[in-house]
């Protein structure tokens, strides 16, 4: 498969973990665009524009992908659901960027919504977002850090400078690279030590913690930046190694602490 494009800066990171899973659910059934446009109802121009996120894929297309690609939709349909309370909260200021004229005729009906529908997602936007912290930390939680890019808790130089080249995806397994930085040890994954991570989290945090985990004779499995069961049990195995640490398997301050030690 070719490299996908570089996903828009301005993208809302909930149709971010959308967009990547779809990427990802197409690559793993070894389809390209021409045979998933033959195989659903959206051309493949539509897809296209979906996988790249410029427009923001109806819910059919999600399923039509799903059963393609013979998955469970009801994940991606749960990312929809979030993703499409995000994009409608964000409609004003993105005034059709990413559409071309004439683009949004060539959608399904489906794909368009009603003003009425769309008002209503305008008016509830806001706590929709709100209430879909909780599901989308559940969900997929980690945000994408390009290559040179910079992010919260990652310095520009440091332990991370020139880390990663593309965005996290599940189902990739992970090398360490283990240095030290101001006294602390770090996998060449995150810099963050604050953060609260635990049972289903996905992304570069989950690759550091468990890169640590190793490190310190915990296996937690596969290096695939899912906070698992496996992850899990090393995480509590560990924490009851070190005298101080509650042993609740979540990856927060303390137990950060400790693995970069």
């Amino acid at each position: 498969m070719s490299r996908w494009k570089e996903l828009p800066a301005s993208l809302d990171q909930k149709v971010w973990q959308l967009v990547v899973q779809m990427r990802r659910l197409k690559d793993h059934g070894g389809l390209s665009l021409s045979a998933l446009a033959a195989k659903t109802t959206f051309s493949k121009s539509s897809w296209e524009r979906y996988l790249n996120g410029r427009t923001l894929p109806p819910r059919s297309a999600v399923e039509e992908l799903a059963r393609v690609c013979d998955a469970d939709p009801e994940r991606l349909l749960a990312l929809h659901e979030v993703a499409e309370s995000a994009w409608a909260a964000s409609a004003p200021s993105r005034n059709g960027e990413g559409e071309t004229p004439g683009e949004r005729a060539t959608e399904p009906l489906s794909a368009v919504a009603s003003p009425r529908r769309r008002g209503f997602w305008m008016t509830v936007g806001g706590l929709g977002i709100a209430l879909a912290g909780g599901l989308i930390g559940a969900l997929l939680v980690s945000a994408p850090w390009a290559g040179g890019g910079t992010a919260e808790g990652k310095p520009e130089q440091g332990p991370l400078t020139g880390a990663h080249e593309g965005a996290f995806e599940y189902g990739e397994t992970y090398r360490c690279e283990f240095k030290r930085y101001d006294g602390r040890l770090y996998a060449g994954h995150s810099a963050d030590r604050k953060t609260v991570i635990g049972l289903n989290v996905q992304g570069w945090q989950v690759v550091e913690a468990q890169c640590l985990l190793q490190h310190a004779k915990f296996s937690p499995g596969r290096i695939d930046g899912r906070f698992g069961p496996n992850t899990e049990i090393a995480v509590k195995r560990f924490q009851h190694s070190r005298k101080g640490l509650d042993v609740d398997g979540l990856v927060g301050p303390q137990t950060w602490g400790a693995l970069s030690k």
